[in-house]
């Protein structure tokens, strides 16, 4: 941890520097995750706000606010007292003055301080290139996501609900130390019908869509798969292959330096080449992955632009059909975070180089 900690405090001052301010104030539970190398501050995860805050100055001192409640468990179970100094104060100080917290970190830092829900613009660019460990956190986070996808399936058999399905994604991802903070089921005719198809009563007769954003240690990876009871359908499975063709187009595209709108406009010219031009405007495509479900989505205005070993998930779809994995971003190309050998793999050649993408099961 000290080396990553140290990593993200240097480029935290730097941005502070950068806009003339004393300290940050970090609350929120992505960024004390993105912080802490994967520690958490959340009890309520109704909320995006934490039990705890950071503290990081721009002279490099770093604390750790809680009150009498929270401290002895944050400094047992989730920071060291070598890493943040400890500043203790009365849970009735707190609930008496919304702004004490905040006051007392301008006390601390004796200047100007911002809070990460005003700053979030300049810290989410800090959070972007992930770093060596948690390059290593999100390869075994994908790896362990694709494995509970695949025990879900062999749980999982026509006739049951949607609801019945994803309450066994949840405890497939659960039982791997994941959370499944999106889980989306959709069969048959709901496959078409919706691009976020919570999960219904509706029962699973011929073709099934999954979909997982699965959070561990503060990281996120999205992937969607596709399970179909007998032969897939002659029009899923072209619809299948061209969406396919389109991932691998993002896979080939997303590069370092490539903006959000080039990599969009990459994706329009692949539907188009596909024969499904108008696919593009009904739904977003994703982009940039990490602490969030997504840092940014790729659209035509979209200056972001792609980092060295910064995480992505494409997720193209074209009506009752889509593909989506995560992937990291190398020097020698894109890196699938999210691999299924046991599903079919699609192959799609993009300027010379062969793709894969993860076709549909039948079971």
């Amino acid at each position: 941890m000290a080396n990553e900690l140290e990593i993200k405090t240097r480029r935290l001052i730097s941005v502070l520097k950068e806009n003339a301010l004393d300290a940050v104030l970090i609350n929120a539970q992505h960024n004390f995750a993105w912080l802490t190398g994967g520690r958490t501050n959340g009890i309520d995860l109704s909320r995006e706000n934490g039990a705890a805050s950071l503290l990081v100055t721009a002279a490099g001192n770093r604390y750790l606010l809680a009150n009498n409640i929270e401290m002895p468990r944050m400094l047992a179970e989730e920071i060291a007292i070598d890493e943040f100094e400890p500043i203790e104060y009365r849970w009735q100080d707190e609930k008496t003055d919304a702004n004490y917290v905040i006051h007392r970190a301008t006390l601390i830092a004796g200047g100007q301080v911002v809070s990460d829900y005003a700053f979030e613009g300049k810290l989410a660019k800090c959070r972007y290139q992930l770093t060596s460990d948690e390059t290593q956190r999100i390869r075994s986070l994908g790896t362990d996501a694709a494995g509970a996808f695949g025990n879900v399936v062999l749980r999982i058999s026509p006739g049951q609900s949607e609801f019945e399905i994803a309450e066994i994604l949840r405890h497939e991802f659960a039982a791997a130390k994941m959370t499944s903070v999106v889980t989306l089921v959709a069969a048959d005719d709901r496959i078409a019908g919706f691009r976020h198809p919570i999960p219904t009563a509706n029962k699973w007769k011929k073709t099934l869509l999954l979909v997982t954003c699965a959070k561990r240690n503060g990281l996120i990876v999205s992937l969607s798969r596709i399970v179909c009871s007998g032969e897939v359908p002659h029009d899923v499975k072209r619809k299948t292959d061209a969406t396919a063709y389109v991932n691998s187009c993002f896979q080939d595209a997303t590069r370092p330096g490539r903006s959000g709108s080039e990599l969009y406009a990459v994706a329009a010219a692949a539907y188009a080449e596909q024969g499904f031009a108008d696919e593009i405007d009904r739904h977003h495509q994703g982009g940039a992955a990490g602490y969030k479900t997504r840092e940014w989505v790729a659209h035509p205005q979209c200056d972001e632009t792609v980092q060295l070993d910064q995480a992505f998930a494409w997720n193209p779809s074209i009506t009752g059909t889509k593909v989506e994995d995560t992937c990291l971003v190398t020097e020698n190309g894109v890196e699938i975070l999210t691999p299924s050998p046991e599903f079919p793999q699609i192959r799609s050649n993009v300027n010379g180089r062969e793709y894969f993408s993860h076709g549909i099961m039948t079971i």
